[in-house]
């Protein structure tokens, strides 16, 4: 913006609008460098999430007809949190609901063979674990990526208004500047410093 001929824009703040273009580009860089990695665990993620809770439902679906036979004892499914009279599989298809759900089935499973009960096979709450576990590290990772893409996204909108305040100093002092020329011979001048004036579809065009 600043040139010897002209020398209509403060030094300082060119230096300001300099300092924040700096800032400005590195975390818009951070931001496309951790969204692009949160997309990737997010699509590593499905399949995963797919199989664990297929485990779990599976699981599930022989723990109900243990009771059925009367293998296990219906009061036991408090323990994993299901409704006894019913007796259906809890919504499992959203990340979120899988994190919530396994680790009470999983607990409640682990407890009814320490007290003695007869364990569930075909699945056994062993495999459930093992899919659990790999869909959970990969989750926890995706998670942290997000974190960090929420938060570079803050940091991005909490430069924004000085941003803003510095681009509107910068228009006014080019505009300025430019004053005295006709509208047709500023506007030319004033875009080959990045003010770009757009009309109307009624107005007037140069």
């Amino acid at each position: 913006m600043y040139t010897e001929e002209g020398k209509f824009v403060e030094r300082h703040l060119l230096a300001q609008a300099q300092r924040l273009y700096g800032q400005l580009s590195d975390q818009v860089t951070k931001f496309k460098l951790t969204r692009r990695t949160q997309v990737r665990y997010t699509k590593r993620i499905v399949p995963l999430q797919h199989r664990a809770a297929t485990y779990l439902s599976h699981f599930l679906q022989v723990l109900f007809l243990a009771v059925e036979r009367g293998e296990v004892p219906s009061k036991a499914l408090g323990q994993y949190e299901v409704d006894a009279r019913q007796m259906v599989v809890p919504y499992l298809k959203s990340a979120d609901a899988l994190m919530e759900r396994a680790p009470i089935v999983i607990n409640a499973e682990k407890s009814r063979i320490k007290e003695g009960g007869k364990p569930i096979l075909s699945p056994s709450i062993g495999a459930v674990m093992t899919h659990f576990d790999v869909f959970r590290k990969m989750y926890d990772t995706q998670q942290q990526y997000l974190l960090r893409s929420q938060k570079t996204l803050e940091d991005i909108n909490l430069l924004r208004p000085k941003v803003d305040a510095v681009i509107s100093q910068l228009w006014d002092a080019i505009e300025y500047h430019f004053r005295l020329m006709p509208d047709d011979q500023r506007f030319v001048e004033c875009r080959k410093y990045g003010v770009i004036y757009y009309f109307r579809r009624n107005e007037r065009r140069f």
